[in-house]
């Protein structure tokens, strides 16, 4: 686990909770489904639920593209499980999770994605991820920051955002 230097507080990167089928999957070019992604998120959820139990702030990295990944993150469950499941035990306090919405041009991104070298999920799969994205509303606690800046300059901007809060 990596310490997000400028919080002083640990760092992970959701890729690291892909399964090696996802991986290998999008790796062949192909797009995750809904169903590929769920075990992934209640991955991330679980992480995110032992860091909260123990009072301990972290960062975490997610493509979390829709709103029912996003409710995923904090609930621990899926929309289908909802009915037949009570969540009290599992949900995580929304607004101790701030969602941030890197947003930018289609060639921005583009660009950023053909510099990564030897990442599972060739650049190619930008298009398909841009068409599954759902915008967060205001009934989500997130915030919009732009891509076309530089990484400490998008970092600064979360964490001003982090210490007013």
């Amino acid at each position: 686990m990596m310490t997000c230097t400028s919080l002083n507080m640990p760092f992970r990167d959701a890729d690291e909770f892909h399964s090696i089928a996802n991986k290998e999957k999008m790796s062949r070019g192909q797009s995750l489904t809904d169903e590929d992604r769920i075990p992934w998120l209640l991955a991330i959820h679980q992480y995110m639920q032992k860091l909260e139990s123990q009072k301990i702030d972290g960062v975490v990295t997610c493509s979390g593209l829709k709103k029912m990944y996003r409710q995923t993150l904090l609930e621990g469950i899926t929309t289908a499980d909802s009915n037949s499941q009570s969540s009290s035990k599992k949900c995580l306090d929304k607004a101790s999770v701030l969602f941030v919405l890197l947003h930018g041009e289609e060639e921005i991104l583009q660009r950023r994605m053909d510099l990564r070298r030897n990442h599972f999920m060739p650049a190619s799969l930008l298009p398909s991820q841009l068409a599954t994205l759902e915008h967060p509303d205001e009934t989500e606690h997130f915030i919009s920051v732009d891509i076309d800046n530089s990484v400490d300059d998008i970092v600064n901007q979360i964490v001003k955002v982090i210490q007013v809060s």
